[in-house]
């Protein structure tokens, strides 16, 4: 019988084409019932669905045709007699030990000359089965009650023995887990993790001893094979040494944010939570004792097996792995930075006011310089350089003097909120405290606002009315006037696609300090100043001390600030290259250029005061929701009930109103 590949046979009839073929071995059997389970939308949120209803089917068919089925599980079990588990369950779904250039020409060799495939290999087989690139997502999407109804139709016939079957699954469990724990142990001694531990030299690290009593418990699950023990060892202890090295790699990654980190150091750390992930799930399958959690873990592990596999000569994946460690990498510098930028009581509060005040004082004389230096004629090359000079160094004067730019704080605080999202139980366990971190940002938020734009719009004012009793005649020429009055129109000046792109730039300039702060204490830029022989020769020990703390806590707010204006500086020039309508518009830059507008009309001056807040409010959301995005895929996690999470937001705002822009009295 010969199946149509453009119509899905019902059950029945795919069971008689399976009936039909001339000694179908595993590979064949495995990849056409797939191939009858795929849905045709594989990313659809029907696909579960749809499979499950097809498994159903099949399964009834089973009970309709016992011959076919005993065909198809013994051509399956003796496959499995002969396949080879362990290289699959100790590398698949766990980042290559290689890194990331050797395991990237890995995958580019393979995708150009693929390697011959050994179905006798678990992941080969897989490789073989799941051919197309979705298949992971239905796989995952389908329930696992289907599943588990599907393998025992095609593993386990009435009457069928597993007995021997099951003993050689566990040996290769036991292998595996053995193996895996050897890798965990031979960490110990790496030179990142002995750099952000110095005590792992002179002290057993909860690896080693995880390594040894792993060891003893596969001595044990031996004996117990061969003696035929009713007891099965016990692994209370290989669990709570599991935990251990848990929490030592959650002690990693605290010390690397104030020890610095690099991709080598994330990639480690991640490569061990992912071992001893898939020890866990190891120890849940072949624990007798609790067969409910054995079946749920072997169904996770097929789901995690299929995923990977289905990625695993995937280049984008890869790529996209990296950059999320890379993101990491430095996010997690920038969230140990947003605590500064949130206030909780009146005290930060009026600091933070302070703080942006003094900011604000110090933007009305760079919008001058900018608005001077562009009536100058100077060429487009020299004229952006001025530009980059006056936001560049303006910004970097202003964080020497301890000021703050309220756009500056959504790169940070975003990053600080994914890091809260992770720890509240990946976004929908408890979004109160999440609700709660929310409304404080956005207080803190408001308050650095009113200080930029208040001082800045005033001081701007102040200026334009004292040039024009002074000189008689208005601080700007009618086409200086025109163009900034249009500039701030969200319609005729594009202000609000300028505000998206100075957003982009201020999300950007919160990654760049997070790098530059994360390498400065990853190379101990503090102690290298101080002991650096040419400081040596002219600086006195306290000096060289005070300064090399200062460029290590600094370095990054400083390359950031002032990569932010050469961003900012340059835009107009690019879009000049390119033939594009690009410039950029700051809420507080806008609001001194409003003030030295000199708009006499007060309905005139409110609509263009709401015009400056407008693109303050698109300056804050392009930034925070670049951060918070990249921040997120970083970690791994995401908000899951984004409706509990605005639910519990709406009740703290119900219940403390003022709280969005007042702080509480404690």
């Amino acid at each position: 019988m010969k199946l149509n590949r453009h119509i899905r046979p019902c059950a029945g009839d795919f069971l008689k084409h399976i009936q039909s073929l001339t000694e179908p071995g595993a590979l064949l059997i495995l990849r056409e019932i797939v191939g009858w389970l795929r849905p045709e939308a594989p990313l659809s949120e029907l696909a579960g669905p749809e499979v499950d209803g097809r498994i159903r089917e099949l399964c009834g068919a089973f009970d309709e045709n016992e011959g076919v089925r005993q065909r198809i599980a013994e051509s399956l079990r003796g496959w499995l007699w002969e396949a080879g588990l362990f290289s699959s369950l100790t590398s698949v779904g766990i980042l290559p030990r290689k890194g990331f250039h050797r395991e990237l020409g890995r995958r580019l060799y393979e995708k150009i000359n693929p390697p011959p495939r050994d179905i006798n290999d678990l992941a080969d087989m897989f490789a073989l089965v799941f051919r197309q690139r979705h298949d992971g997502d239905w796989v995952v999407a389908v329930s696992g009650s289907s599943w588990i109804q599907l393998f025992m139709a095609i593993w386990i016939p009435p009457g069928g023995d597993l007995r021997s079957l099951m003993n050689r699954a566990r040996d290769e469990l036991l292998y595996a887990l053995e193996l895996l724990s050897i890798w965990v142990a031979a960490e110990e001694l790496e030179p990142d993790l002995v750099r952000l531990d110095p005590r792992l030299k002179t002290r057993e690290s909860p690896f080693v001893a995880f390594q040894r009593e792993v060891a003893a418990f596969v001595r044990g699950c031996e004996v117990w094979r061969d003696t035929e023990n009713e007891t099965w060892p016990d692994d209370a202890h290989v669990r709570v040494l599991l935990e251990q090295c848990a929490g030592e790699i959650v002690f990693f990654r605290r010390r690397s944010v104030s020890h610095g980190t690099s991709i080598a150091t994330t990639y480690l750390l991640e490569r061990l939570e992912q071992t001893l992930q898939r020890i866990t799930v190891i120890l849940d399958i072949i624990d007798l004792t609790d067969l409910e959690r054995s079946v749920h873990s072997s169904l996770e592990l097929f789901r995690d097996l299929v995923e990977a596999t289905t990625q695993r000569n995937s280049v984008r994946d890869l790529w996209r792995q990296n950059i999320r460690l890379l993101s990491r990498t430095v996010t997690e510098n920038v969230s140990d930075h947003g605590e500064h930028y949130i206030t909780r009581d009146r005290s930060e509060y009026f600091a933070m006011l302070r703080s942006a005040a003094g900011a604000g004082l110090i933007i009305p004389f760079m919008a001058l310089l900018k608005i001077r230096a562009g009536s100058a004629d100077f060429d487009p090359a020299v004229e952006t350089l001025v530009y980059c000079l006056i936001y560049g160094l303006g910004f970097v004067f202003i964080h020497l003097l301890g000021f703050t730019i309220a756009t500056k704080q959504p790169a940070m605080t975003a990053a600080r909120f994914a890091s809260a999202v992770e720890k509240e139980g990946r976004g929908g366990a408890n979004p109160g405290p999440l609700a709660r971190l929310l409304v404080q940002v956005g207080r803190s938020q408001f308050i650095a606002i009113v200080g930029n734009v208040a001082v800045a719009l005033s001081l701007s004012m102040l200026v334009e009315a004292a040039f024009r009793h002074l000189s008689g005649q208005p601080l700007l020429d009618e086409s200086q006037r025109q163009y900034q009055l249009t500039a701030l129109s969200p319609f005729a000046g594009f202000a609000l696609f300028h505000a998206a792109i100075a957003g982009v730039w201020l999300f950007l300039s919160g990654l760049i300090a997070g790098f530059f702060d994360n390498r400065a204490v990853y190379l101990s830029a503090a102690e290298r100043f101080r002991y650096h022989p040419f400081a040596v020769r002219f600086l006195s020990s306290r000096v060289r001390e005070n300064m090399g703390r200062y460029l290590a806590d600094h370095s990054g707010a400083i390359a950031g600030n002032f990569l932010f204006g050469c961003m900012l500086g340059a835009t107009g020039y690019a879009g000049r290259v390119f033939g594009l309508s690009l410039d950029i518009r700051h809420v507080a830059f806008s609001s001194a250029n409003l003030g030295y507008s000199g708009v006499q009309d007060l309905g005139l001056f409110i609509r263009l005061f709401a015009f400056v807040l407008m693109i303050g409010m698109v300056n804050l959301a392009v930034s925070f929701s670049l951060a918070l995005f990249v921040a997120l895929r970083a970690r791994g996690v995401r908000i899951r009930s984004l409706r509990l999470l605005l639910r519990a937001l709406g009740r703290e705002i119900r219940q403390h109103p003022l709280s969005l822009i007042w702080p509480p009295r404690v």
